[in-house]
């Protein structure tokens, strides 16, 4: 398929929303260790005032699959092996999770070995944790006019560094959510609140994760963001199944404001920089960055100069 420009934007708009979710909930990891400290000065709105707000591993490896957007219009999986190899070697400092700390220098000396090498981790059963899902939001907008390829592209994604089905599952169903949150763009709408989330049930493969989106969607938007990060998981054990659900969950309700919805899913605490990544990426391939901050944004690490070009 051919992705017009209201898709190709939307992607840009998700990879600068998830970039922007990732830093923000990074300046939340540290405070989080005192939780009632930080949820106090989360409910009251108070903006980190350290600059700049530097983003982790998942923007890293977002960019690496926008960037395999905008050269192939899809993901071939071996030279988004090779990518996520090199970006790892020029800055490991980006607080990458122990199996990627082993398989990334792996990809970037054998990329076409991604298949053995990804399979192999965590005795053979693959990684089930939430790194596919933090970086495919701009992956699911890309594709937003075609669920059917969006699924199987966020496939493709995902397995060349998580084989485990619920680390596929995450991706999925992220992918799914950002292109219906970046269908609003588009004549006729997207859904939103517990419609999104019914319908990425309905397309995330059966298990963990789809199970959690489901709980998601039983929820009402006015449950307090705490009680909904104790009932669906905050991303604190790391996988995609304690993780996804609420950052959704989150997003779903904030379809209209990026701002918002970073707070409530921070609110949650947890792996917050990944809970936001997600949260924001869904929310922006809707929205884009207008209502954000011109504090937020110069806050921000900057992205590299031809997200801007593109």
């Amino acid at each position: 398929m051919t992705t017009t420009t209201t898709a190709r934007q939307a992607a840009r708009d998700a990879m600068e929303g998830l970039a922007l979710g990732d830093a923000f909930g990074e300046r939340w990891f540290e405070p989080s260790r005192v939780p009632a400290e930080a949820v106090a000065r989360i409910r009251a709105r108070h903006t980190p005032e350290e600059s700049p707000w530097h983003w982790t591993d998942d923007t890293a490896m977002a960019l690496c699959v926008y960037r395999a957007l905008l050269d192939q219009d899809g993901i071939n999986r071996t030279q988004l092996a090779a990518m996520f190899g090199a970006t790892y070697l020029a800055d490991p400092a980006r607080r990458y999770g122990y199996g990627m700390t082993k398989l990334l220098p792996r990809l970037a000396e054998a990329p076409e070995r991604w298949a053995t090498e990804t399979r192999a981790l965590f005795d053979g059963q693959g990684s089930l944790g939430n790194g596919a899902a933090m970086r495919v939001a701009p992956l699911g907008a890309w594709f937003a006019e075609d669920l059917d390829e969006a699924v199987e592209q966020a496939v493709y994604s995902a397995e060349v560094t998580h084989t485990h089905p619920e680390g596929v599952a995450g991706a999925v169903a992220v992918a799914v959510a950002a292109a219906l949150a970046a269908r609003s763009r588009m004549p006729g709408g997207g859904p939103y609140g517990e419609s999104l989330l019914y319908e990425v049930a309905d397309r995330t493969p059966e298990g963990a994760v789809r199970a959690g989106i489901r709980v998601a969607a039983e929820l009402p938007p006015e449950t307090e963001p705490g009680r909904a990060a104790a009932l669906l998981g905050n991303g604190k054990r790391i996988s995609a199944a304690d993780t996804v659900p609420f950052a959704l969950w989150a997003a779903a309700y904030h379809l209209d404001d990026l701002v918002g919805g970073l707070w409530t899913t921070a609110e949650g605490l947890g792996d917050v920089d990944t809970t936001c990544a997600i949260a924001g990426g869904v929310i922006a391939a809707g929205t884009g960055l207008g209502g954000v901050p011109a504090a937020w944004r110069e806050r921000c690490e900057a992205l590299p100069q031809w997200v801007a070009g593109e």
